[in-house]
């Protein structure tokens, strides 16, 4: 069996890990944390990180300190995760639902105007795949309506749009290192922040409410209950195991690409016949290699692609993605859908995502597709 992902895991994770436990410093906001606090700064060039147990937390935290209040809407793809919303919804918001654009499965900005009222507080882009949104657009229309801008990076690190990283445009830029992840400490993310004004506000609300940060920083000499907050520290021995992958970064992001470039080279020729249709890259970006995806006729064929042919058959695990929010019971009941779905549920029946992860030999590459062009 090929799965369809593999954790990754760098040579000296163990031993940082270890090294937590020696020094007797396993809680949030150690060593290793700061570590990677800075690795992200310096690779991103936001004016503040602060690693989070999860991007999900991460998107919370972005709610908080864009004041989302009852009644307020916010908008954003169906065709993304579930906290991209839950997020607002906590907040007693309104996910307001837009369409995607068939081809790369983003929020489609020439929508997002229409879709504004005078409830509207945040426009929320999720960069799906690691493919930059269209982000001049996006940053116009909320520079012109007075919104937030929260970007859902979950998938986007290491790639930009326009020479500038992905999840720095906007107020707040959010991260995942989950398992499934291209850098991964089995769950945890991170809060990028652009507006040093609000970097102080932000460790308050990941201190569980208090100036602990100060306190720690030698800043005062007790630390007290400031304001709501919750505790969005990973522990350090998560962020030591981040670390050790943050350290051979581009090693990572490089052989993903060289497995991506393998994919569509191959697969290009049944993309040319109108058998399939691949993933497209405006100019504008460079993607990370965060997943392969391919789109079949329709919901039928995929099933008879995917679970009865490459898996059952062929012992390739393949698999589809999102089902989209405003289909769901709770996307009926928080949220609305803003003018036609003409792609996004079309589009999600018919996407599929082969397998992509570090370590993924080129022979395995070889062989998927072997089998894909069997399948046409």
């Amino acid at each position: 069996m090929i799965n369809f992902n593999v954790p990754p895991c760098a040579e000296n994770a163990m031993k940082y890990i270890g090294e937590c436990v020696k020094n007797q410093k396993i809680c949030g906001d150690g060593a290793y944390t700061k570590k990677c606090n800075q690795w992200i700064e310096a690779k991103t060039g936001t004016a503040k990180c602060l690693l989070t147990t999860s991007c999900t937390h991460a998107t919370e935290m972005a709610a908080l300190l864009a004041d989302v209040k009852p009644g307020d809407e916010v908008i954003m793809p169906s065709y993304t995760f579930v906290s991209t919303a839950d997020a607002f919804v906590l907040r007693g918001a309104t996910p307001v639902f837009v369409d995607v654009r068939p081809d790369t499965m983003n929020i489609d900005e020439k929508l997002i105007e229409d879709a504004i009222t005078e409830r509207t507080k945040a426009i929320v882009p999720v960069h799906y795949a690691g493919v930059g949104c269209e982000m001049d657009t996006i940053m116009d229309v909320a520079n012109r309506h007075g919104l937030k801008v929260i970007e859902d990076a979950a998938q986007g690190i290491m790639a930009t749009y326009k020479g500038k990283a992905l999840g720095t445009f906007g107020d707040y830029g959010c991260f995942s290192f989950h398992e499934t992840k291209n850098y991964s400490m089995g769950e945890g993310g991170a809060l990028l922040i652009r507006d040093e004004d609000n970097v102080e506000e932000a460790e308050i609300i990941r201190e569980k409410g208090t100036n602990r940060t100060k306190f720690i920083q030698g800043k005062i000499d007790k630390y007290t209950w400031i304001n709501f907050g919750s505790s969005y520290l990973p522990s350090d021995m998560n962020a030591a195991y981040l670390y050790a992958q943050l350290e051979i970064a581009d090693e990572i992001n490089n052989a993903r690409l060289a497995i991506w470039n393998r994919y569509y080279e191959s697969l290009k020729p049944l993309a040319d016949a109108g058998k399939i249709e691949l993933a497209y890259v405006p100019k504008e970006c460079v993607h990370n290699g965060h997943m392969f995806w391919l789109k079949v006729a329709d919901a039928k064929e995929r099933k008879a692609f995917m679970d009865e042919y490459l898996k059952a058959q062929n012992g390739i695990y393949a698999v589809s993605h999102y089902v989209p929010l405003h289909t769901a019971p709770a996307g009926q009941k928080f949220g609305r859908f803003h003018g036609e779905d003409k792609y996004t549920t079309k589009e999600s029946e018919r996407l599929v995502r082969l397998p992509m992860y570090y370590g993924l030999t080129m022979d395995q590459v070889d062989y998927i597709c072997d089998k894909v062009k069997e399948f046409f």
